[in-house]
């Protein structure tokens, strides 16, 4: 895809009126929505609360512009337990309740006429609430269609540079990069010298809140963010998730209808 060539306006769904929501979902039959779910939590000492449903929501207007998807409108508060309340600035609701607010937001929008959604994940604590909510719209809605893009392991590229310095991604090199490329009025770069914080999870057999595995927030090596790296980073994930959205607008489930009985004692 030439992303020169056919980048448009995206379409965000807060801005458009009725009618032309109903022109949108009349045009094309199987179109696809993006939903950003984000969160708002400390980042260490050099990005801002929103940087996951910044990350999110910015990812998804690339995406938009591209292909036409509409992208609804993000969630911002996500759930983040695992950061707790030591460090100052985090919101959260609880894992239930966000896959409840995510379970509403695709019925709704089903209800308009589009009855595919992906989800554009923007924080590793979301995940469980994503499956959760997956989970009761297959079987309740086996007419919908959802999943999810966690941007950091749409393919093994991406994943491999994510997790260059650690696991336990948070505020590290990559997440830093893709802000210095998507909002980079919000980095505090004269932060970024003393932000690194080595990833301390390895070889762990139970689950800790941040404040006990990291100093300052901070899970990685930040100091080595560079533009040149955010701008490499977002585009190879929105190709992926470009990707995603054509497959998804003709997808259909391998077998259709009921179980064969045939050879069925």
């Amino acid at each position: 895809m030439n992303a020169t060539a056919r980048a448009r306006q995206p379409v965000r769904w807060e801005q458009l009126t009725w009618p032309e929501i109903e022109v949108m979902v009349q045009r094309r039959t199987h179109e696809v929505a993006l939903l950003p779910v984000g969160a708002t939590e400390q980042h260490g000492p050099h990005l801002p609360t929103g940087t996951d449903t910044i990350i999110a929501t910015e990812l998804s207007l690339a995406v938009s512009a591209l292909t036409g998807a509409p992208v609804l409108p993000a969630l911002a508060i996500g759930c983040s337990y695992g950061h707790g309340t030591v460090l100052p600035g985090t919101l959260s609701v609880s894992p239930e309740r966000l896959s409840d607010l995510i379970r509403d937001t695709v019925e709704w929008t089903a209800a308009t006429g589009i009855t595919r959604v992906l989800a554009v994940n923007g924080h590793f604590g979301n995940q469980a609430s994503l499956a959760v909510a997956g989970d009761h719209l297959r079987r309740d809605h086996p007419e919908l269609r959802f999943g999810v893009l966690n941007w950091w392991t749409l393919n093994r590229a991406i994943a491999a540079e994510t997790t260059v310095d650690g696991e336990d991604v948070h505020a590290n090199r990559a997440e830093t990069a893709l802000m210095m490329a998507v909002a980079p009025e919000h980095v505090r770069l004269d932060q970024l010298p003393r932000a690194d914080d080595p990833d301390r999870t390895a070889g762990l057999v139970f689950r800790y809140t941040a404040p006990s595995l990291s100093r300052n927030g901070v899970t990685g090596r930040p100091s080595e963010a560079t533009p040149e790296l955010g701008r490499r980073l977002h585009e190879q994930i929105v190709q992926a998730m470009c990707a995603c959205v054509e497959q998804g607008r003709s997808e259909e489930a391998p077998l259709v209808g009921p179980p064969s009985r045939v050879g069925v004692a």
